[in-house]
């Protein structure tokens, strides 16, 4: 059964699958970046963790590490081993038809998607927001969502696009990247979005404004009532 996202899952984001352990007290699933690692398939295949993983292997295009040649056919890979519950697929590799595989092959599996979306340079109109997600929502089991805050008003158009697409039914995961939107990583989830990404290690961020696992964890089990 793929990985559910019924309720807040928080994931431990690493490129070291051996930091599972350090990561179970308050992880609720692992992100693999595969991207950031030399042999991803070797190590999902050697895993004996507890925690279900999230499989991203984040393009070059799309702010991480891998190139395109057999990115999204190592995903499917990964999809077939038993403790991998959901994948992230680039919501740009599913619109231009490059993901239609990978995506028949993850639903055949019963493994979940992500269908993500990330803006480093800023934050755009709210309208553009809720059409982004509500477009990911389609082809997705998770449609999320990643900006880059400069203001306030950015982190208060994220947040009210993650309440209306989640008062619709869709599940959606968002977070505003940066100083100013690191706040959102915490409070977020009281308005609907379903996954956190935080590093084990506060040195080992995978995107801007990430808090460390224990604290992120700490934070949202007081705030909010959407953990398992």
């Amino acid at each position: 059964m793929g990985l559910q996202f019924d309720s807040f899952v928080l994931a431990a984001s690493t490129a070291d699958l051996s930091d599972e352990t350090a990561a179970r007290e308050h992880a609720d699933a692992i992100e693999f970046r595969m991207d950031l690692t030399d042999e991803p398939l070797a190590a999902l295949e050697a895993y004996d963790g507890e925690l279900p993983i999230l499989a991203t292997n984040r393009a070059e295009w799309e702010g991480g590490e891998a190139g395109d040649e057999g990115r999204l056919e190592a995903l499917a890979d990964a999809s077939a081993l038993d403790d991998v519950g959901a994948i992230d697929v680039e919501l740009e590799s599913i619109l231009e038809g490059a993901a239609d595989d990978l995506l028949e092959t993850a639903r055949d599996r019963d493994v979940s998607i992500v269908a993500s979306a990330h803006d480093f340079e800023g934050t755009p109109p709210r309208n553009e927001l809720v059409r982004t997600l509500t477009e990911a929502s389609k082809y997705a089991d998770v449609a999320k969502l990643a900006v880059t805050a400069e203001s306030k008003a950015d982190t208060i158009a994220l947040l009210s696009a993650t309440e209306q697409l989640t008062s619709h039914g869709d599940t959606v995961a968002t977070m505003a990247m940066g100083e100013v939107g690191s706040h959102t990583r915490a409070v977020a989830p009281v308005y609907g979005s379903k996954i956190g990404y935080a590093p084990v290690d506060p040195e080992e961020a995978t995107a801007p404004g990430q808090y460390d696992l224990k604290t992120l964890d700490a934070i949202v089990s007081t705030i909010c009532d959407c953990k398992i």
